[in-house]
């Protein structure tokens, strides 16, 4: 990979999470945890997301699982605003997290309803 992979992912990134939040998080960034910030700018959102097959909605959808599943509230929260930006609607989010609920446990649903109703309160959807 190169800087064009890390750019394109720069820019998908600022594109769903917002660039404020983006920025920031590379500008607070210190020796310690800047090559992190790197890696998954780069291999995340630019080897990945930078990619033709899907489209950002549907990989906001699979992450809301993903996240849900594995229980990662921080990233839950942050990819349910993302979802948003990309089109993802509340009724689509409530479909995903009951999908969630089904195959990942009633308790990773139930956790992951209250992340996402966090979230989109905080952004007044």
């Amino acid at each position: 990979m190169g800087k064009d992979v890390f750019d394109k992912g720069f820019e998908i990134r600022k594109s769903v999470l917002g660039a404020e939040f983006v920025e920031k998080s590379f500008a607070s960034a210190d020796d310690f945890n800047r090559p992190m910030q790197e890696l998954v700018t780069e291999y995340c959102w630019g080897a990945v997301w930078g990619r033709d097959t899907l489209d950002k909605k549907t990989r906001s959808m699979l992450n809301l699982a993903m996240l849900s599943a594995l229980n990662r509230p921080h990233e839950l929260k942050m990819h349910v605003k993302g979802a948003l930006t990309n089109g993802v609607t509340k009724d689509e989010i409530r479909e995903v997290l009951l999908q969630v609920a089904i195959y990942a446990g009633v308790p990773a649903g139930v956790d992951a309803f209250r992340l996402a109703r966090e979230a989109m309160q905080e952004v007044g959807a």
